[in-house]
């Protein structure tokens, strides 16, 4: 009998497991994955009726590093803008806040509050879309 209890436990708990797996990669923004980091911008575009199309950022100045926001643990971000319009590679930074909801990111941006769709969010890649445009960072 208590065998017998043992192999029904065993075999309930290999279901469990085996329903809880998942091999769909597209998390739709909803992920235990921090936010919190610097991320560059390595990729811009439009999602169009279900059709991306990603390209270059032409934000980002040719020979130096991405642009990028850092995301910190205090809700506080830094948007860093390297420009070679004054000095090569000059670095810009202006300071604001965000929150995280569920799938939503929303920052504040010298007085200036947008809210954009959390795609994809996972160690290494953030993917963020506001409207039509889509914006993919990296760590």
């Amino acid at each position: 009998m208590k065998t017998k209890s043992i192999l029904v436990a065993l075999a309930l708990s290999i279901g469990l497991f085996a329903t809880s797996c998942n091999s769909n990669d597209e998390n739709e923004g909803d992920t235990l994955a921090p936010i919190v980091g610097k991320w560059g911008i390595v990729k811009v575009g439009t999602n169009i009726n279900g059709v991306e199309t990603l390209g270059d950022p032409p934000q980002n100045t040719s020979g130096c590093d991405h642009d990028f926001i850092n995301l910190k643990i205090d809700n506080t971000l830094t948007s860093g803008d390297y420009s070679s319009t004054v000095s090569p590679c000059a670095l810009t930074t202006m300071s604001g806040t965000y929150s995280k909801g569920d799938s939503k990111l929303t920052t504040v941006l010298n007085g200036v509050t947008t809210t954009y769709d959390i795609v994809n969010l996972t160690i290494s890649e953030l993917k963020l879309k506001q409207g039509n445009a889509v914006s993919v960072y990296i760590r």
